[in-house]
């Protein structure tokens, strides 16, 4: 996709960032204050959200997170939607604000913080049943932090990506790239476990990902750029500490599916 490339697709985004905040403006919603799960935000008239429950889930284990998104995904199939996307990931997944995806979809979000590649592909069968029209996949980012070598790491996506297409013969499977950390101005709890990671290292795996993904029949989406600054760091105005994003984060993320839809996915 040549606009992603140009800087094209940047200033486009900013664009809609300003025309979006200028709405809000106008309808007085105030922006969020704090990064809360997409799932525990009530649907909106601008994005449909599968949700079977309302129950609290700040402490809950990684078992009862499973337990809870195959729930979810069995709502998805029972009363299937129209337009159902998935979003499979971590927690850059998880919080993603419902007010900010897109509206045209009904997104089942499959997102647990904390997640491996790993852990991914062990799960992926939790929406076997459901029928998407696309699937959004991003992890990574914990993999490395648990020092997880760069060729399990992409091995684990090549299956991910052969298991999504097995079951789901007609989705589009969408890869999108390992975001960047803010290096030594993050500020995140696990701080030097994140500096032990260069971004160089994570612009070459994003070079590995859209490899495999036009070897395996997948879309490669470039968030990367969309998030650097002039070194290559993850946008201290786009972040809540260095490696999770905040509301303008999530902003330039959503209006980058927004567009990436429109011109790329739609057209195929």
């Amino acid at each position: 996709m040549s606009l992603i490339g140009n800087g094209l697709l940047l200033f486009i985004i900013l664009g809609l960032i300003i025309h979006r905040q200028s709405a809000s403006d106008a309808t007085s919603v105030s922006p969020l204050t704090d990064v809360v799960p997409t799932r525990d935000l009530p649907s909106t008239p601008e994005s449909a959200l599968i949700n079977s429950t309302a129950i609290p889930r700040h402490r809950w284990t990684y078992e009862q997170w499973v337990e809870q998104l195959g729930r979810e995904a069995n709502a998805a199939a029972t009363n299937p939607p129209q337009h159902l996307t998935i979003l499979a990931g971590d927690s850059l997944s998880l919080w993603f604000p419902a007010e900010l995806l897109p509206r045209e979809r009904t997104w089942l979000n499959q997102g647990i913080s904390g997640e491996t590649s790993t852990g991914l592909l062990k799960r992926v069968k939790l929406f076997d049943i459901t029928q998407p029209e696309t699937i959004f996949v991003m992890i990574g980012i914990n993999d490395l932090i648990r020092g997880i070598d760069d060729t399990t790491l992409l091995n684990n996506y090549r299956e991910i990506i052969r298991d999504l297409r097995w079951v789901h013969p007609d989705a589009q499977i969408v890869i999108q790239s390992i975001l960047p950390h803010s290096d030594k101005n993050s500020n995140w709890e696990g701080r030097e476990r994140l500096l032990k990671i260069s971004n160089q290292r994570i612009r070459n795996l994003n070079q590995d990902l859209k490899l495999i993904a036009q070897e395996e029949g997948a879309y490669f989406f470039n968030l990367h750029s969309l998030f650097t600054d002039a070194d290559g760091n993850l946008r201290p105005e786009l972040s809540t500490d260095g490696l999770h994003l905040n509301q303008q984060g999530y902003l330039v993320w959503s209006s980058a599916l927004k567009l990436y839809s429109q011109i790329t996915l739609e057209q195929s």
